[in-house]
């Protein structure tokens, strides 16, 4: 059973992870699943695990989507929006502020310096709710749990490895297992099931000359639109075509971008608005933004109806089993990435495992304080 909310109440309870909620997407998977399902009830296992899956199976920022979700379930169309519109709104207002302070007092050395303390803590928080997703998805970390769902392990394996080994997110894999796992638990004709799928096609995008807002919505129509998973796997995309192709950033001023994403709370992919403000100002920050979560919304409220109504199906289950399993795996393979930029000695080592302690033992606003102090031991050791 789950509580009734008001429309109000879900606005503020994504306004209020907008603004508090850091850690990037694998930390913000996480806290929904504690606030939503856990403490206020408002959604039901189920109803999450199916965002989580519908999230990761079409383009767009995982967490973004996820919420965008879980605002339809009970609220529709408009709660879809209104939850996105309020989840995104703080982290874009600080990411503008903080790229006209950019362009006033030039490179963030203070930021870079706070983002040496703050990543370490980061991958803390990602290491504590990804295994958290763990045991409620797949199972706790014992033999009988292995014994029981040997496959999901399995294929929770897997996509670690893929997503460690390739840096991205792979959906051909996630489809995959799910078929895999629902042939094994299931095996049944998918004759009534076949096709549900297609509207996860991305529409393509003209490609003569505009004007640089022109170029700007293009490009981060595509990074939305063609990029699957979380903040991990458009980086890449965004790197390739802001510093390499177009120039409109240097390397140093690119890596600043990513690290203001990462101290902000939000969406990582909210940086796509402290580039775009770089590039075009303040019409170029709105136009990067909303090109770059139209696509996710879309992708994510178009399909949802259709999505929720086939759910109940045993063979739809063991799918959507079979995925998340997958999800989860990608999700353990992006933590040991994450991992591997940010923890480059012994400190950073010991700010991350400080960090999932806490978080681990302390389950009231934990991040807030974390971050706090990653942030101030990290300029005390650079600056000072």
């Amino acid at each position: 059973m789950t509580t009734p909310y008001t429309l109000k109440q879900l606005i503020l309870y994504f306004l209020k992870l907008g603004t508090t909620g850091f850690g990037g997407p694998i930390a913000l998977v996480g806290t929904m699943h504690k606030d939503l399902v856990e403490k206020r009830k408002w959604i039901s296992e189920e109803e999450y695990k199916q965002g989580l899956v519908l999230a990761q199976l079409a383009p767009g920022p995982l967490a973004a989507q996820l919420g965008i979700y879980l605002g339809y379930v009970h609220k529709g169309v408009l709660g879809a929006t209104l939850a996105g519109i309020a989840f995104v709104l703080p982290s874009f207002i600080m990411v503008v502020l903080l790229g006209i302070t950019y362009e006033m007092y030039g490179e963030l050395k203070w930021m870079q310096a706070v983002f040496y303390g703050v990543g370490a803590a980061v991958v803390g928080i990602i290491l504590m709710s990804t295994y958290k997703l763990t045991i409620k998805s797949v199972g706790k970390f014992n033999v009988e749990s292995i014994r029981t769902n040997t496959l999901l392990w399995i294929l929770l394996i897997i996509a670690a490895i893929t997503t460690y080994l390739t840096k991205q997110e792979n959906i051909v894999l996630f489809i995959v297992a799910g078929l895999l796992y629902m042939f094994i638990k299931v095996p049944v004709s998918l004759s009534k099931s076949s096709g549900t799928n297609l509207f996860f096609l991305p529409m393509p995008f003209l490609s003569f000359e505009w004007s640089t807002l022109g170029e700007i919505a293009i490009f981060f129509a595509k990074a939305g639109a063609f990029i699957f998973g979380s903040g991990l796997a458009i980086v890449p995309f965004l790197h390739a075509g802001i510093v390499v192709e177009h120039q409109w950033l240097t390397e140093q001023q690119f890596l600043d971008a990513v690290a203001i994403a990462m101290i902000t709370p939000g969406p990582v992919v909210i940086t796509v608005a402290f580039i775009g403000y770089l590039v075009g100002g303040f019409p170029g920050a709105c136009i990067a933004a909303l090109a770059t979560f139209l696509p996710c919304y879309l992708f994510t409220v178009i399909p949802a109806p259709y999505f929720k109504k086939i759910s109940g199906n045993r063979s739809v289950k063991a799918f959507v089993d079979g995925i998340t399993a997958t999800v989860v795996g990608s999700l353990i393979g992006a933590v040991v990435v994450i991992a591997s930029g940010n923890i480059v000695d012994l400190i950073t080592a010991l700010i991350a495992v400080f960090s999932a302690f806490i978080i681990y033992h302390i389950k009231q606003n934990a991040e807030l304080y974390i971050i706090f102090f990653a942030s101030l031991t990290g300029v005390l050791l650079k600056l000072f």
